[in-house]
């Protein structure tokens, strides 16, 4: 009786054993399930790289949303430092000494140090100081949450007894196949002011006759986007109302731009039929067909005095 009791514990003993290591693989898998979740809650995968601190890919739901830089356009999202589009000769006048710069800057172009997750900084250097006489860093940061994308821009003035002086702007590029003329552009408010900076495009600037921006919105507030939209260059919006944009396909919203603190929006692709339409918050333009050739007299150009720094952000939410 004792060995029959003895062999039944060790029994009973060795079924709650078993049922013990059944269940560690469901407890493990819950908690893993629950990272994920947390992990993945703005429903925004993004890829960056070190060069130009350049967004290369916006995944929302797992759908790629941003241009694959490899169709009509080579890059997906550069910013634009320390000018915005070109200047009028090519070069420009600094403190008396002439530098040129390229269209759009130099930062495209450059390796930056990353400094965190999606995270990254350009500090001046010698290659930079022949283009711009100015010591700065230039931090680039993007931040997702939930279906919003945020591209915070940061330059401080590092140079010890000068202002420095430059402009910013973001160009990012997204899927969109405009050619076949199903999608729009919804401003937030009704524009009864804004105006269209002409570009002129021999020569890449812009032009000094403003035309009212609703000779192109229709009804005060939709552009439609045609095949010919682009044949004179980019869309370029002034003295806009609006801090935020639609892009709608058959009135259905893709994504929603919000641009509050820049002073101009250029839409823009390729003629033809390019995949995709970039969306270019500016705080300041390319030159214009008179502008002056000092850098200081560029219209809308950032001052900031030594150790001053400038913050401008934008962002996208995605649908």
């Amino acid at each position: 009786m004792l060995l029959y009791k003895n062999i039944k514990m060790k029994l009973f003993l060795l079924l709650i054993i078993i049922c013990s290591c059944s269940l560690l693989p469901i407890f493990k898998f819950n908690r893993t399930a629950k990272n994920i979740v947390a992990d993945n809650d703005d429903e925004l995968e993004i890829e960056t790289s070190i060069i130009g601190a350049e967004l290369t890919s916006v995944k929302y739901k797992g759908v790629e949303r941003l241009h694959d830089a490899k169709t009509f356009w080579n890059q997906h999202s550069p910013i634009l430092f320390p000018i915005v589009g070109k200047l009028r000769y090519g070069f420009t006048f600094i403190d008396g000494k002439y530098y040129t710069i390229p269209k759009h800057g130099f930062a495209m172009n450059m390796e930056f140090e990353e400094i965190g997750n999606h995270s990254y900084k350009l500090s001046s250097n010698s290659e930079t100081l022949k283009q711009l006489p100015f010591e700065f860093e230039l931090y680039v940061n993007y931040e997702t949450k939930k279906n919003e994308l945020f591209f915070n821009y940061r330059v401080i003035n590092k140079t010890p007894d000068n202002n420095m002086l430059f402009g910013i702007g973001g160009h990012p590029g997204f899927k969109c196949d405009y050619s076949k003329e199903i999608y729009t552009v919804e401003f937030e408010e009704e524009e009864n002011d804004i105006k269209i900076i002409p570009v002129n495009i021999t020569k890449g600037l812009m032009s000094n006759t403003l035309i009212d921006g609703n000779t192109v919105i229709k009804n005060k507030k939709t552009l439609y986007i045609k095949k010919d939209s682009f044949v004179n260059d980019a869309i370029v919006f002034t003295d806009i109302k609006s801090k935020s944009v639609f892009l709608k396909k058959y009135g259905e919203t893709i994504l929603k731009f919000n641009f509050e603190k820049f002073k101009y929006l250029g839409i823009w692709s390729q003629v033809g039929d390019a995949p995709f339409v970039c969306f270019e918050p500016w705080y300041n333009t390319p030159d214009y067909v008179n502008s002056s050739v000092k850098f200081k007299n560029k219209k809308d150009i950032i001052e900031i005095k030594p150790g001053e720094e400038f913050n401008i952000s934008f962002s996208v939410e995605f649908f």
